[in-house]
Formats: structure tokens, sequence, C-alpha cells
């Protein structure tokens, strides 16, 4: 290891910025099962995906070969508005918790949208206007997505309609004004714009809504809507490819200090995040050139890797998307409104869930209150306000980082810090007036969801 004292913040040069996305498929032996036609049941092609997806994202999402995908040099230079984002060493965490481990974090909150999401949404958004559409739509839960999007698309020129899940629609007004600002269009969602709206409301009166309705209604909209397509922000092979560059400049970094990390954590939803942070990473260890710990964070409140089945279902609670083999806890989950952050969508990336599958990488899964105690510790520790998405990684990381304290064991650990909390503050505000609590599903009631998988061999 280089023994120079390495800085609070490792920053890599403009000219150090990935200039191509890893796919990470590429390197997988076992690849994901394909996506299935809904009506057919058969894989879907490109062709069949361009009606929802714009044409070169179809196609980025069905490639399982190509190991490099150039990044435009438009996306390169509105890359440069906020990256390369700061791997961050946590000398005053680790000095608190007394602890022998070394701890890095990727701090993705730099930029206006507040996380990661902003480096899927202008790649997106780029491609959709570089096909000639005049807009996109999409679902977004806590609202990261739908305000990286609404930027992107502002950007660009481009009409840009956003449901919103219900719930966090009502807890996270200003979130919502955000995407506003930027011109974007935002409807709770299900809503009574969509027919598959209509059909969920009719089915669940009242309810607070989920990522699954969310993209139901999205799609709808976008193949109704003469000109646009849908994108969204997680989950999709594409969006790990976009993402993969989180995980390329922290590796950049490591290297530049010859740092070896031994765990390598990740909040999990739907996967992008995650997916993104550990592309290069786990891209060694299937090739047998690395090992990694590698651990992915999910709510015990959503709990899709730790307590959902590895099958086909459908990606959305109308039933009108492909089908993807994942990790799932049924389409017509919708986890409890008492659960505040991200992280609310029944399944889990095809590609994780694959890897998870093959033993290559863990999941835990964390309570809320457990959560926000470990969000205000690295508050006051830290200096950054974090997300709640966050908050699970820093959750584990933390607890692993005591583990080394009782050990001994001086391992590097590193996790994803994906943005900042500054819109949830009324989850903030429940947590400290002790009105939080942590639902759990039950397993009577997981089992009611998993009897209506779809029955496919």
């Amino acid at each position: 290891m280089n023994t120079e004292k390495i800085p609070y913040k490792i920053y890599l040069n403009e000219d150090e910025m990935p200039k191509a996305w890893y796919n990470l498929r590429a390197d997988m032996k076992q690849k994901p099962a394909p996506l299935l036609n809904p009506g057919t049941l058969k894989p879907m092609s490109v062709e069949e995906l361009s009606g929802v997806f714009c044409k070169e994202l179809a196609a980025q999402e069905l490639d399982e070969d190509t190991h490099f995908f150039e990044i435009p040099e438009e996306i390169r230079n509105f890359y440069k508005m906020y990256r390369p984002s700061p791997l961050v060493r946590a000398y005053c965490l680790e000095e608190k918790l007394g602890t022998p481990a070394k701890i890095y974090y990727k701090f993705e909150g730099n930029n206006t949208s507040g996380s990661h999401k902003l480096n899927s949404a202008i790649a997106q958004a780029y491609y959709a206007k570089k096909q000639g559409l005049k807009g996109v739509t999409t679902e977004t839960g806590a609202g990261q997505w739908g305000t990286a999007l609404s930027m992107a698309c502002s950007y660009l020129g481009l009409d840009c309609k956003v449901y919103m899940v219900k719930c966090s629609y009502e807890q996270k007004p200003f979130r919502r004004e955000v995407m506003r600002t930027y011109g974007a269009s935002v409807t709770p969602s299900p809503s009574m714009e969509t027919e598959v709206g209509k059909k969920i409301l009719a089915e669940h009166p009242g309810t607070t809504g989920s990522l699954g309705c969310a993209i139901s209604e999205a799609v709808e909209k976008a193949v109704s809507s003469e000109g646009y397509r849908y994108v969204l922000g997680s989950v999709l092979n594409q969006v790990l490819l976009h993402q993969s560059v989180i995980g390329l400049e922290t590796k950049a970094a490591l290297d530049k200090y010859g740092i070896k990390p031994d765990i390598i954590i990740g909040c999990a939803g739907g996967g992008s995040n995650l997916g993104g942070l550990i592309a290069p990473f786990m891209g060694e260890k299937l090739r047998g050139e690395a090992d990694y710990r590698i651990i992915a964070v999910e709510p015990a409140s959503c709990p899709s890797f730790t307590r959902g089945v590895y099958a086909y279902d459908f990606c959305d609670t109308g039933m009108v998307c492909p089908l993807a083999k994942m990790y799932t806890l049924g389409s017509g989950f919708i986890p409890s409104a008492n659960h505040a952050g991200g992280l609310r969508y029944h399944g889990m990336s095809s590609t994780l869930s694959e890897l998870y599958h093959q033993g290559l990488m863990e999941a835990t899964s964390v309570k809320q209150t457990e959560v926000f105690e470990a969000a205000e510790y690295f508050a006051r520790v830290e200096g950054i306000l974090p997300a709640p998405e966050s908050s699970h990684a820093i959750r584990v990381a933390i607890d692993e980082a005591k583990r080394c304290k009782e050990t001994g064991e001086e391992k590097t650990i590193v996790f994803g810090l994906t943005g900042t909390g500054y819109f949830d503050m009324v989850a903030y505000e429940k947590f400290h007036e002790g009105e939080m609590n942590d639902y759990i599903p039950t397993d009577e009631e997981l089992a009611a969801y998993r009897d209506k998988l779809p029955k496919i061999v």
C-alpha cells in the first residue's frame, strides 16, 4: 500500500473519469434468465422492448456480451458538472467507533438531485432526445429518481411525466416541488389518470401505493402517448450499466493508493446503487482475479433478497410489463406506509439476483429504527445528513466495524453513500419523536403474495 497518508477525500482528475460503462453480465458464465413477453412467455427481443424503451436502451438491456459501452461525449461533459465524486475516508467515524477497521464511502450526493440517480437519468434522457422523442414517463419512490430525471430532461428540453408513490408524495412535498421546478409533472400513484391506476384503487381503496403500482401507470402512459417512452431508475440491466461509473471511479481511487477492500456494502432496493458500486469488483471476482465480501442491505419491511423467492414475476403490480426472474416478494406486495425510505420495490435486479443465487454475494435486512439510529450517528460524526436508503448501508458498515473492534481485525470497508436526506425530514422527525416503528411482514402475509406468482417452468 502507498505509505503516504490517505487524504480525507480522494478525488480523481477529470481525465481519470471512466470513458466507458462496464457491463457486468459479459463476465458472468451463468447469465441472468431472459425477460419474458407477458403475452407469449417467450424471451423479449430488442424490437419488442423498443415499443416501451428507447431503441438504444433496449439494445443495452439485452446485451450480455459487450464488456464496455463508450460513454457519449455529451454525457461525459454533463458528468463533469458533479463527477468524479469523492471517495471519503471516514476517519472521524473510525475514531469514534474505536475500530481498527478502515472505512471509506463513495459519496454520490454532491449534485443538485441529491443522489446517484443522475448518472443514469442523463443517459436515458440523452438516448430519448437522440431518438427524437417528445418526452418520457417514469415512476419514483422516495423521489430521488424523479428529481434526477426531471433535471436531466430539463437540461435536454424533454417533457417529463412522473408517477410518485403516494405515501412519498405526501411525506415529501419538497422533493415533489423540486421536480416541478425542473418542469416535470408529478402525480401521486395509484391515480385515476390511467386504467391500471383505477383498477388498483378499486381493488385496494386508500392504498399508499408502491413502486410496482407507479411503474404500471408510467408504462401505460408511455405506450398510449405518441412520441413518449418509459424510463426506469433501477432494477434494469441498462441502469446497472450506467451506474457502473460509481464502482469504476471507486476502484480507480482505491488503486491510486494501493488499497484493496475486504468488504463492500450497498443498500438494495431494485439494485441500481448496489450494482453500480460493486460492478468492477464483482467482475474481478467472476474472472478469478480477486475476492471480496459483498453485502447487500435491504429493509426488513421489504425484504426481497432475504425472504423472497427466486422465480419469474411481473415487474409491476398491473402485470403489463415483461416478466423477470428475480428474488421477489410478489408483484402485488405493497410495503407498509410506516416504511419511511425508498427501497420499496417488490423484486431485485435479475443480474444481482443471479449473482446472489450463485452465492457470490450476501444479503441482510435491517429494521427501520436501527437504520435511523445509524443515520443520526453518522450525521453527528461525519457531518453529512444521509438519505434513509444510504443509511441501510451505513448501519451494516458500522456493525462490521464494531465486529472488527471485537476481533482486532484491520479490515477495509467500503460502502455507498447514495445521497443526502434533506428531503426526508418528516421521517427524521418521526424517529426523533418516537413515532417510528418497525413493521415487518409476517410469513403468512408473504405467503399470500407468493402464492399468486405466475406459474412458469
